[in-house]
């Protein structure tokens, strides 16, 4: 939001109080308080008539100090508020010198200025990261109606800002405004289903506006050295996180705001649906299903969209019995097949919906102020609003769930959760403006218990459309409405690897875009970037996404990036482990990965499949892409074993392969099956070297389906020699290095020997060879 008229003037009708000076700093064990004057205090008489700042300083975890600006204290905070989890104290130290006080965390300290010009300074050692100058806090108002808190932070030369939710626009945020405020507007514009207050820049920090409601941020827009952040109220709370790396901010983020859940293995293979308005019943299921099996396409999920309900019920959670008689028996059967199924549902309640009475009567529905039932007509007839902050609502809710899941559901896609009014009271009286954005989590935290309850936990999985800070925890999310078009694949990917630095760990997409049915040419494309991306989803409007309705080549490209995806697991679901241990998404931005990488800041047309796949989608018909090789030593074309040195290329492919390369010194482990995710990766796991230079080493880590280690891998090369050290569970298994020279011998009392294969029986965990290159 602007308040300035240019750099020197403010735009008419408010009024800005800004913080000039600081009468005293107090300190309270580990937390600082500061008293700031708007205007100099040259005498008493500078003391009456005027507000006063209180700006208070707290570090809930090391490397992380949280600012707090109030104005009124008085004022009653109403929630809802994030989740927060502070680590224990102990960790902050406060010195004073003649010119500031300092309160340091970690690597991250405040320098507070004493004196006439107030300012806040936050370092990483003796590197100053960024501050809130002179005047950049202030008090706001417009008339005597509305009053806003804000605060400027600085934007050094060659600073890029990246994240604040799943951004649409320029992956590179600076230059824009950025509202956080959930909305349902597609793909295609500034708003986003996922708004997150946070954000991380190139220099390695993070800020995170510690406020549920809309926060409105100028990121170089404004003032183009400053990240400005205002919201309407009497305070305003947010931390600055220290990285150094963009790693480690997002571990530090996620560990204050939950880190992801790890998504069942079963998860991450491919996903068909009914489509959205199709018209479809057992039979239309059972053709798509053994369509995919007549032609080798392997298919793990079948999902139900909207119409497995009555049309004009929605929500009802009760089958349409005129085309699913036996929703029960259906459901077997298509389990029978090895399938899992999810159906769609969302938090809205039709007035034909038999809930709806429900609802009503036990007050388990949004109000409006003199207690009726707050309703509207888009979407579905007088729909209404599952009341979420109610327990008992949240139990009923659950209940309808329950009994899915019992039918034999393991799934929900939790469509919609941004179009929450504010002119609504709810059950425990929170401010209807702060729930607008918090409503998704109480909605998917629901949906996500109940399947966590009834399957156990590391068995929920949901497919997810609107979000906020901490929706993390409840993957999977996925990035909506996109049109069937080259323009809306690359926008869905700028805006999934914002989300990825976003603290969200995995995200999909619809393959072939939603809106209209693309062409050919676009929905081969997309195949290949959709089975490399983190969850995969065939799914749209008004038409099948079977591959065959497009030809007889768009089978063959799903038919090989489906199996490659399946024996790529071992490798992604290593990656996916690293969400709930180190706060990192699947699909990576290159900065994430190469921070110290120029090239990398802009980058968003490509990117990082977990540490060691790069992946660049192609966005042409011709097959034309141009793509980036960070530094650092030969790259290796995964699927044709082609050596590519670092910097830009310029090259065609067809629709059956794309720019995917294996990074320098890396391992990547292959898996042995080829048709499903969900399979024993170890045994008979093939670990692939790439370009591993002399006096270097690599490792890799292979889990079981639950996550759990099974076994690591450290390669180091001297000269020709390359000595292998792997370290099992104790299991047996075998593990395969891909034919890189002759293995020369092995120490292990009872490993043994074929060919390039290592035969590894139980009981045996410690495993050393060498080999000695070709």
């Amino acid at each position: 939001m602007k308040f300035h008229d240019g750099n020197w003037l403010i735009r008419e009708g408010y009024t800005v109080k800004s913080a000039v000076q600081a009468h005293e700093v107090e300190q309270r064990g580990e937390e600082l308080t500061a008293y700031v004057s708007p205007i100099p205090i040259m005498s008493r008489g500078n003391m009456l008539d005027t507000l006063q700042l209180t700006v208070k300083f707290h570090s809930p975890a090391p490397g992380v100090i949280g600012v707090k600006l109030v104005h009124y204290a008085g004022v009653q905070e109403r929630g809802p508020k994030f989740e927060l989890t502070p680590q224990s104290s102990g960790h902050v130290t406060i010195t004073e010198t003649d010119n500031e006080t300092i309160l340091a965390s970690g690597t991250l300290s405040a320098h507070i200025r004493k004196g006439e010009e107030w300012s806040v300074a936050f370092y990483r050692g003796s590197e100053r990261l960024t501050a809130s100058g002179p005047r950049s806090m202030a008090y706001i108002t417009e008339g005597k109606q509305r009053a806003w808190l804000r605060d400027e932070l600085d934007l050094g030369v060659g600073e890029f800002i990246y994240g604040l939710g799943e951004r649409f626009t320029a992956f590179v945020k600076n230059g824009q405004t950025v509202d956080i405020w959930n909305q349902d507007g597609g793909t295609s514009s500034e708003q986003t289903y996922k708004n997150i207050p946070f954000y991380v820049s190139n220099k390695g920090y993070g800020v995170f506006v510690n406020q549920p409601e809309l926060v409105s941020f100028e990121v170089g827009s404004e003032k183009v050295k400053k990240v400005q952040f205002s919201v309407e109220g009497e305070s305003l709370e947010y931390f600055i996180i220290d990285g150094p790396s963009i790693k480690d901010v997002l571990g530090k983020y996620t560990g204050l705001t939950g880190k992801p859940a790890l998504p069942p293995a079963w998860s991450f293979g491919l996903w068909l649906t009914t489509s959205f308005t199709t018209n479809y019943d057992e039979a239309t299921v059972n053709s798509f299903v053994d369509g995919m099996a007549e032609r080798d396409l392997p298919l793990h999920v079948f999902h139900f969209d909207c119409f497995w309900m009555k049309e004009y019920h929605w929500t009802d959670f009760k089958w349409d019995d005129r085309t699913f008689p036996d929703p029960v028996g259906m459901l077997k059967r298509l389990k029978d097949k090895g399938l899992k199924i999810c159906v769609w549902i969302n938090p809205y309640i039709a007035q034909r919906s038999r809930l709806f009475e429900e609802g009503k009567q036990n007050g388990y529905l949004v109000k409006k102020a003199n207690g009726d039932v707050w309703q509207w007509d888009l979407w579905q007839p007088g729909m209404a609003l599952v009341d979420f902050t109610n327990p008992a609502a949240c139990e009923w809710f659950a209940g309808y769930l329950r009994d899915l899941v019992d039918m034999g559901v393991d799934s929900f896609k939790t469509d919609f959760g941004e179009r929450i009014p504010t002119d609504v009271v709810y059950y425990d009286g929170s401010d209807p403006f702060k729930m607008h954005n918090f409503y998704t989590q109480l909605y998917n935290k629901v949906v996500f218990n109940v399947l966590e309850e009834k399957l156990g936990k590391g068995e929920a999985a949901l497919f997810a459309r609107s979000a906020t800070v901490g929706g993390q925890k409840f993957p999977v999310h996925w990035g909506g409405d996109c049109y069937a078009d080259y323009e809306s694949m690359a926008e869905s990917l700028r805006g999934g690897l914002s989300l990825g630095l976003s603290g969200f760990g995995f995200w999909s997409h619809d393959i072939g875009g939603f809106e209209n049915t693309a062409p050919t040419h676009v929905f081969k494309r997309w195949l290949a970037f959709g089975l490399l991306s983190s969850h995969s989803r065939l799914h749209g409007s008004k038409s099948y996404r079977v591959p065959w309705a497009y030809d007889q080549e768009a089978v063959d490209v799903t038919r090989f990036f489906t199996k490659l995806k399946s024996r790529l697991m071992p490798y992604l679901f290593d990656t996916a482990a690293q969400a709930p241990e180190r706060g990192l998404p699947s699909m990576r931005a290159m900065i994430l990965e190469f921070q110290d990488d120029p090239t990398s800041e802009f980058l968003d047309r490509q990117y990082m499949f977990g540490e060691n796949l790069l992946v660049a989608p192609v966005f042409t018909e011709s097959g034309e892409v141009q793509y980036y090789l960070p530094q650092g030593g030969t790259w290796t074309h995964v699927l044709t074993g082609e050596p590519k040195q670092p910097g830009w290329h310029k090259e065609s492919y067809g629709f059956d392969s794309l720019p995917l390369f294996a990074r320098p010194n890396s391992i990547v482990a292959f898996g042995a099956n080829d048709l499903r995710p969900d399979y024993d990766y170890v045994n008979g796991v093939d670990f692939n070297v790439y370009a591993l230079e002399d006096g270097r080493s690599a490792a890799a880590t292979v889990r079981d389906v639950k996550g759990t280690v099974e076994a690591t891998v450290v390669i180091a090369r001297e000269g020709q020699t390359i000595n292998v050290s792997l370290q099992g569970s104790g299991k047996a298994f075998s593990v395969t290095l891909n034919s890189i020279g002759e293995i020369a011998s092995v120490s292990g009392a009872s490993a043994s020997v074929e060919g390039s294969t290592i035969i590894v029986p139980a009981g045996e965990s410690n495993v050393a060879f060498t080999i000695k290159l070709k």
